[in-house]
């Protein structure tokens, strides 16, 4: 493609190119969509009903549950993040040409390896090889993302060293904080695949694990990507670097400190991190300018601020779990708290304002599914959070009637936000709606 493109109009070769990174974001979203709403959401809800109607925590598979977190973490959140990473990257520098086609090989990668563990850990079929097959893959993928997004060289001079500005000092430490996931990912499905009965990680193992993708990735790439996009759509003050490093570095510390056995200290320092970067992001500080509230619902900005209270309340639920959870529901709640309520309430804000434009310079099909959806996701975490300490712990018998409401209440935040996506991407982009409009 690139001796075709020698002698070409620079603009069409822009165009050409700037078309296939729309078409391989869109692939990452889409597939993405879909592990949310399958794997993810679906067998969350399924596991949830029959959790339930057991009234027992331990009457579902481990690895079940070990599934549907898999595919929350790594096939819809990792997968937007990878295909994000391919696209904002090429936009920004100067990412060598060949990256688009490396970015459909991790593509080809990343989803094999989680369709791979799906296989093994809900049908068993050959699990011993298939699960750290399927890890080896999602590391292949994601070292073939790193070695071309470092490539990436900030437009301009190419021969002056740039500066790199906080945002992506933090987005950098998550990538670092990604990698040591998927090691750790390879490291144990190996050994459960060659020492364990089946493929389920030990509980005490999974539970200190856990804390890799949480807080040392997830967490931090969000505050990363906040801090290049919030002043822009919220109108916020720029960011203050040191507050913003201190949330990072105190949270690497707490995953540190939990996977040398230190839950109580390490789960300490997590409301001390949120807040730190509450306040390097100042999220709930007034804003200095209007929001950019075009195409997409003028709640956006609240919704927002919503995700930051929502991290707050993960990080004393972790502590509190810390320190007496007994039956697994306060543990329980503060993953929900971190995973539905600040992650994926961000995703659902943060997202539908920018994937629109990133899919193909479209617009947003509907800002009140926007809304709809959000508005159940928080009442579904709501419900959610309420009802599974009082529930699990035995504190109150009636909280296990309001767990399945709650999961049917995201299921149904989840489609539609799957369906304004889909219904987004299959639309003309904007420039020739207007054409259309004008005509």
């Amino acid at each position: 493609m690139n001796a075709a493109m020698q002698g070409m109009n620079p603009a069409v070769v822009l165009a050409r190119r700037e078309t296939a990174l729309q078409r391989l974001v869109t692939a990452y979203v889409s597939t993405g969509l879909l592990f949310l709403i399958l794997p993810g959401t679906f067998l969350g809800v399924w596991n949830l009903i029959s959790i339930s109607s057991r009234e027992d925590l331990t009457s579902l598979s481990p690895a079940w549950l070990q599934a549907h977190g898999h595919a929350q973490i790594f096939g819809w959140l990792g997968t937007f993040i990878l295909g994000i990473g391919f696209y904002s990257l090429s936009k920004m520098g100067n990412l060598p040409a060949f990256a688009v086609s490396r970015g459909w090989v991790c593509f080809a990668l990343w989803t094999a390896g989680l369709v791979l563990r799906w296989i093994a850990n809900v049908m068993l079929w050959q699990w011993r090889v298939l699960l750290p097959a399927s890890a080896l893959l999602e590391l292949a993928a994601f070292l073939i993302f790193f070695r071309t997004v470092s490539q990436h060289r900030p437009a301009g001079l190419p021969q002056v060293r740039r500066k790199k500005e906080p945002w992506m000092l933090v987005v950098i430490g998550s990538t670092i904080g990604f990698l040591a996931t998927l090691l750790a990912n390879v490291v144990v499905s190996t050994y459960v695949a060659f020492r364990l009965d089946g493929p389920a990680i030990p509980h005490a193992l999974d539970q200190r694990l856990l804390a890799l993708p949480a807080w040392a990735f997830l967490v931090p790439v969000v505050w990363g990507f906040n801090a290049r996009w919030l002043p822009i759509f919220l109108g916020l003050r720029a960011p203050r670097p040191q507050a913003l490093y201190t949330a990072v570095g105190i949270a690497w510390a707490s995953v540190i400190l939990t996977l040398a056995g230190f839950p109580v200290l390490s789960t300490a320092l997590l409301p001390i991190a949120a807040l730190a970067a509450i306040q390097g992001l100042g999220v709930w500080t007034p804003s200095i300018q209007p929001a950019k509230t075009n195409g997409v619902h003028p709640t956006f900005p609240m919704f927002v601020r919503v995700a930051y209270v929502w991290l707050v309340i993960a990080s004393v639920l972790s502590f509190a779990a810390a320190v007496g959870d007994h039956s697994g529901g306060i543990w329980g709640a503060s993953r929900h708290a971190l995973t539905v309520g600040f992650l994926a309430t961000m995703v659902f804000a943060i997202g539908q304002r920018v994937l629109p434009a990133f899919c193909g310079m479209r617009v947003l099909f509907s800002p009140n599914l926007m809304f709809a959806s959000l508005v159940l996701l928080n009442l579904g975490c709501t419900l959610r959070v309420g009802s599974e300490i009082p529930a699990y712990e035995g504190y109150l018998h009636a909280a296990w009637s309001v767990l399945p409401i709650s999961a049917v209440v995201e299921l149904t935040a989840v489609t539609l936000f799957a369906v304004n996506l889909a219904a987004t991407f299959v639309s003309p982009p904007a420039h020739i709606t207007n054409q259309r409009l004008a005509a």
